[in-house]
């Protein structure tokens, strides 16, 4: 970074600066817009006497970097309020591209700590302390110049400094007008974007919730579409029972119809072996399950103690052997 000797002016350091040749060589590479930036720093220079020259490495915030000339210093509203330290930074495109303002909360320089709150400021970022004025963003060469955008930077933080100060309204011009006009509609603007931001994150937490509810109930959904067919596939199940016993029916009506006829007695009729042979095997798988049934009482009674061990062995031996006797005669 050079800065201004003690011995040199304002003046002598922006010629030195543009046209001597040293080691930190200048971005400005036209002789015209040389001498066009030092009539414009002179001037700026001539109207704020608080601001200095001075030259240091810009860096742009696509990561390019420039040796530029700025002008720094207090920058001074009112006599009430305190001075605004501030850095212009002449763009290497200039005057065809506007330069590059800077504010800092405080001057670094100086020994009195003066803080300038630069969240209440509308053309101000917070973070980088960057001005984006209506002037700035409407620059057009050669109507717009340094020293008029000073002018106008007075203008607007007049108007929002905590110390600011009022002018009549028949003494405000059009663009002052406009301006104060802007520094309304921006802080309106910030005000309704905070209130929108605290809507959308409660809605968001809205949504999210909404959302965990929807999935609740798609899947309660399928699930019930599940049940459904499963109960559909049932009744299709039962239907087809029910027509298999309907043709039964149909069948064996007759049969039905003299059994219930016949009176008592009927029902065993109904189950009576067709020959002899039948009947013969009805009885022995009726012999078995008898003795299957007595073996089954056996086993309960050693349980309980009513039949000692050693006869349930002899009776279940014997019961065996029967029922083996019975099962062969039918195999």
């Amino acid at each position: 970074m050079a800065s201004l000797p003690s011995p040199m002016s304002p003046i002598q350091f922006i010629d030195a600066a543009l046209f001597c040749t040293s080691t930190f060589a200048l971005s400005y590479m036209d002789p015209d817009q040389k001498w066009l930036i030092r009539k414009h720093l002179v001037t700026l220079l001539q109207d704020f006497p608080s601001l200095m020259p001075s030259t240091d490495t810009f860096n742009y915030n696509d990561g390019t970097v420039a040796n530029l000339l700025n002008a720094k210093g207090d920058l001074h509203l009112s006599h009430s309020a305190p001075p605004i330290y501030i850095t212009i930074w002449v763009h290497e495109n200039y005057p065809y591209a506007p330069p590059n303002v800077y504010v800092n909360s405080s001057n670094p320089t100086s020994q009195v700590s003066q803080e300038f709150d630069l969240h209440h400021q509308p053309f101000v970022d917070a973070s980088s302390g960057a001005f984006t004025t209506p002037y700035l963003q409407s620059w057009l060469h050669p109507r717009c110049n340094l020293s008029d955008l000073v002018h106008n930077l007075v203008k607007l933080l007049s108007s929002n400094h905590p110390s600011e100060f009022h002018t009549h309204p028949s003494r405000v011009s059009k663009l002052e007008a406009m301006d104060r006009l802007s520094c309304t509609l921006c802080n309106d603007v910030s005000a309704v974007r905070a209130i929108t931001e605290i809507e959308t994150e409660e809605l968001s937490v809205i949504q999210v919730e909404v959302l965990k509810r929807a999935d609740i109930a798609a899947s309660m959904i399928i699930g019930l579409e599940h049940e459904n067919f499963n109960l559909k596939k049932k009744v299709m199940e039962l239907t087809e029972e029910a027509d298999v016993l309907k043709n039964w029916l149909k069948i064996h009506e007759r049969s039905i119809i003299d059994v219930v006829v016949a009176g008592e007695g009927a029902e065993e009729n109904a189950f009576e072996a067709v020959d002899k042979e039948s009947n013969m095997a009805l009885n022995c798988l009726a012999e078995d399950m008898a003795l299957e049934d007595l073996m089954y009482a056996l086993d309960k009674a050693v349980l309980e103690g009513v039949v000692s061990f050693v006869v349930y062995i002899r009776q279940v031996r014997e019961l065996a052997r029967e029922q083996f006797f019975r099962r062969a005669r039918f195999c």
